[in-house]
């Protein structure tokens, strides 16, 4: 009983070898007594009837005790039953039970001869299981012409005339007993090593998972609750190997995003030690290419604490009564300073009229500020960047829009994915991949949603939806 396999198996049998024997009997018992007893029965009570007729009308039999004689044993010849005449007075004047030649003529004083001496006729059935009792005996009192109780008929079967028919009846449910035990524990043990199985295979798969081993899907076979914990298993084995992937990639773009500043500001230092300083001129222009490298480390550091915020589930918003007409254009004006000095066109449209929203203000400024600096970066001086925003029913929404090298088709569905990047030539072919990541992130955290609609060298645009209420 330590075994998953010897608890199934006896959990599966046991019940079956309880429950069918017992039917098994109580179904024997009740075919005996209900339907071959009752049987009998009705057939004895028809025989005595017909016995207690044909006595009626021969009145000479209850004074002669040969004429009785006669009578029964000419009645019983073709039956297998005993035949009694008892007179009046309740004395035994005729028997064809040989064993009953010692009782003729002696008073019977048992309840149910009274009974039918007083006009009562009884039917009794006395179920032995040695099956060679007398069971049954029927006693139906006889009238005279003047109605009066003349004598008594009694017609009695004992159980050896029937014993074969008894015999045979347990055989054949002693043999369906046996036949469905059999049965039975067959399927229960098939059962249960199945059940088995699938739960080793589970058990196996999840120790290979955590020693290291091979991550195999399992195919979702067996019963609903076998196939709802496969699938539960195998949803787990696709996310693990999506976390791997992501920390494979995670790892790869961290060398690549940090070893270029760091091997910048190496050189830089090893041409300083190397008697760069005594050049003011050349070791200004060293230390300023130093504070660039290492400044653009920040935005990556950030990107990952934030990603780091929301892997754990500790993204929390502030939210505040934000008036949209005058906090966008305050939060995007720095931005249109940058396109300036690359040489692009900026266009803003803003309603003066806008809702007002509930929002965190600062996480909000972080997701314009991550689609301005995408689109100010891949667009071409002479290029254009525009910002508009409106409302409808249901919500608002701030479009970024910009001229520059777009965004191919098949991009534009990893584009929100953790640490995605392009073949160089295109779009995001550097960085981390977590700026619209973070900014997709945000959104959904406020309940909206961000899109993007794109053409290759023509352009992308990427609108944020939020709802009003």
């Amino acid at each position: 009983m330590k075994t998953l396999r010897s608890r199934l198996i006896i959990s599966h049998i046991l019940p079956v070898l309880i429950v069918i024997p017992v039917l098994g009997i109580a179904l024997t018992y009740i075919i005996e007594t209900q339907v071959l007893l009752a049987s009998l029965s009705n057939e004895l009570e028809q025989q005595a009837s017909v016995a207690a007729s044909a006595a009626a009308l021969q009145p000479d039999i209850w004074q002669n005790n040969q004429q009785a004689q006669v009578f029964v044993t000419r009645f019983t010849a073709a039956n297998q039953t005993q035949l009694n005449l008892i007179d009046p007075s309740g004395k035994l004047i005729a028997s064809t039970n040989p064993s009953d030649s010692d009782r003729i003529g002696q008073l019977l004083t048992s309840p149910d001869v009274k009974k039918a001496l007083a006009g009562t006729g009884s039917v009794q059935a006395n179920y032995t299981v040695n099956l060679r009792a007398e069971v049954i005996e029927v006693l139906i009192p006889v009238a005279g012409a003047n109605q009066q109780v003349v004598g008594v008929v009694r017609l009695a079967r004992q159980l050896s005339s029937v014993h074969d028919q008894f015999v045979n009846l347990r055989y054949i449910t002693a043999s369906v007993i046996a036949a469905a035990l059999v049965i039975a524990a067959g399927l229960g043990l098939i059962l249960a090593l199945n059940l088995e199985k699938s739960l080793t295979r589970v058990t196996e798969a999840i120790y290979n998972i955590s020693t290291g081993r091979e991550w195999v899907s399992l195919p979702e076979k067996g019963p609903n609750e076998i196939r709802r914990l496969l699938k539960a298993f195998n949803n787990l084995i696709e996310r693990l190997r999506g976390l791997e992937e992501t920390r494979r990639r995670l790892l790869a773009n961290l060398v690549h995003e940090v070893g270029r500043p760091v091997g910048a500001v190496q050189a830089a230092t090893q041409a300083l030690l190397n008697g760069a300083d005594e050049d003011p001129a050349f070791r200004r222009e060293l230390l300023a290419g130093m504070q660039l490298e290492l400044g653009r480390l920040g935005p990556l550091l950030n990107n990952l604490a934030n990603l780091h915020s929301q892997v754990l589930g500790a993204l929390e918003l502030n939210r505040q009564p934000v008036n949209l007409s005058e906090w966008l254009p305050k939060t995007i004006i720095h931005w249109r300073e940058a396109a300036h000095d690359k040489g692009l066109h900026w266009e803003m449209d803003v309603p003066p009229a806008l809702p007002e929203l509930q929002l965190d203000p600062d996480r909000m400024a972080q997701v314009l500020g991550n689609l301005l600096s995408n689109a100010i970066k891949y667009t071409p001086a002479g290029g254009k960047i525009s910002v508009a925003a409106g409302a409808e029913a249901a919500h608002i929404w701030i479009k970024v829009s910009d001229t520059g090298i777009g965004i191919s088709e098949a991009d534009q569905k990893n584009i929100f994915e953790p640490f995605f990047r392009t073949h160089p030539g295109r779009r995001f072919p550097q960085g981390m991949g977590l700026g619209l990541t973070i900014a997709n992130e945000l959104t959904v955290a406020h309940g909206g949603c961000i899109t993007v609609s794109s053409v290759p060298q023509k352009g992308s645009q990427f609108t944020v939806r939020l709802p009003l209420n």
